[in-house]
């Protein structure tokens, strides 16, 4: 074989490996932003902000001040109709079933800025979760979660300067944060969290 049918053959090779390096990298990225970043899990530590100070609009439009959540332990989730994960309402709603009313509720803020899928209006958004999974919870307007137009709600729950604890990024639909019936930030957890497992069931409990 003549070296230079062996140069190109090695050179073959190693464009190869490069290529499949780079979609290992490329893909690795892609499901980071996919599954939402990371775990994150704190002792209950006081906020810089009170988290009773907040507010938010109701899909109906309604002004929600939260210190009625004042004793509640909340879970608080970005949602979307048209994603992979939008099977979790069936998990959502049935955990709101065996615990709110218990010093447990959820919100579930709408938000359209990851795969564009969450593009309908409030009244489609409210038909969509009432038909398809009888939800019940609370569910918000439409927000965004992150960049300029960030909602107060979730500047206070990804940012340590005033959760008090950490910082987080929303990278996909259904991440989900746990404020226990103190106002504290405990949990911030990846789109793929479980509602029903262990760790949110347990919190949604009161264990």
């Amino acid at each position: 074989m003549s070296v230079s049918i062996r140069m190109k053959r090695k050179m073959i090779t190693l464009l190869s490996a490069l290529i499949v390096v780079g979609v290992l990298t490329a893909f690795n990225t892609y499901k980071g932003a996919i599954f939402g970043g990371s775990d994150d899990r704190y002792s209950p530590m006081a906020a810089n902000q009170d988290f009773y100070s907040l507010s938010a609009t109701t899909l109906e439009g309604e002004d929600f001040d939260f210190a009625q959540l004042k004793g509640q332990r909340v879970l608080i989730v970005n949602t979307a109709s048209r994603c992979g994960y939008t099977p979790q309402y069936k998990k959502l709603q049935e955990l709101f079933d065996q615990h709110g009313g218990s010093g447990f509720t959820i919100l579930g803020f709408p938000c359209n800025q990851f795969g564009r899928q969450e593009p309908g209006s409030a009244s489609e958004i409210g038909e969509f979760c009432s038909k398809n999974y009888g939800v019940t919870f609370q569910m918000m307007e439409k927000v965004d979660v992150k960049g300029d137009g960030q909602h107060p709600v979730y500047s206070w729950l990804c940012n340590a300067s005033e959760n008090g604890v950490g910082d987080h990024k929303v990278a996909w639909n259904f991440h989900k944060f746990l404020v226990d019936g103190e106002g504290r930030l405990v949990a911030s957890l990846k789109s793929g969290a479980d509602p029903m497992g262990d760790e949110i069931a347990g919190f949604a409990a009161g264990r």
